[in-house]
């Protein structure tokens, strides 16, 4: 692009400014930039820090030991993955952006959530790794038209330098909403619904594997998703969801 091109380019892009100001990802107030959030919907952001749990990300009270830490939940049910981290608490303006992506069709979530869940995902980066999202079942999917999932997955993957395998898995059979069931029911649900599409197993033989999600909550489907891949061959899962269900220590 010619000086004059570039000069022109930023005047355009100035005057864009001026009549489509940047808004805020939570509320929808103007913002000094593009994908951010105003000062407001900042503090109502429970970004995950400090100790957590090695397992499934949950925050823990106390100083980090310097080795890792599992809390109370993942030492009595240790889950099928190696390590696992979130990058926000489901609450606030976590848990409406979630909310907004999901079923709001707001994909203009997704650049910023990828850079949260990449610095998140740091501890899990393991050479080679494939990022693969939790599948939705092809029903849903027809209807909600896109994986919010997959969307992440495809995101971090790139801003990680990591392949991406959006349809690595899928759902063997559809399951009913998991909102309002206890950790017991949600796992007999996904027992053997979700597996590794055959024409990928090749791929993921002996190579690790970071699965995607946009919620954890107790943790099934990403359980049913990890025991999938290492069946087929995976040497290690690590799981990274956007929002963490859990309490603030």
């Amino acid at each position: 692009m010619s000086v004059d091109n570039m000069v022109w380019a930023g005047r355009i892009q100035t005057a864009l400014r001026l009549v489509f100001p940047p808004l805020c990802l939570g509320c929808g107030n103007p913002v000094a930039s593009e994908w951010g959030l105003c000062a407001e919907c900042w503090r109502e952001t429970a970004f995950i820090g400090g100790l957590v749990c090695d397992a499934c990300g949950v925050p823990l009270p106390g100083d980090d030991p310097g080795e890792p830490v599992l809390c109370d939940g993942c030492m009595a049910h240790p889950p099928p993955w190696a390590q696992g981290r979130a990058a926000l608490l489901y609450e606030g303006t976590g848990r409406r952006l979630v909310l907004a992506l999901k079923h709001g069709d707001r994909h203009e979530i997704v650049r910023p959530a990828a850079r949260w869940l990449a610095a998140a995902a740091r501890p899990l980066l393991r050479p080679g790794a494939v990022v693969a999202p939790v599948p939705l079942h092809w029903r849903r999917l027809f209807r909600r038209r896109f994986n919010q999932s997959a969307l992440l997955g495809k995101a971090v993957a790139s801003d990680l330098g990591l392949v991406h395998v959006p349809d690595l898995l899928l759902r063997a059979r559809r399951t009913p909403v998991l909102d309002g069931l206890g950790r017991e029911a949600r796992f007999a649900t996904l027992e053997d619904a979700i597996r590794i599409a055959p024409r990928h197993r090749p791929l993921i033989e002996r190579r690790p594997v970071l699965l995607v999600d946009d919620v954890m909550t107790t943790g099934a489907t990403l359980s049913a998703a990890a025991r999938a891949c290492l069946a087929s061959g995976a040497s290690e899962i690590c799981v990274l969801a956007l929002a963490r269900v859990a309490h603030r220590p």
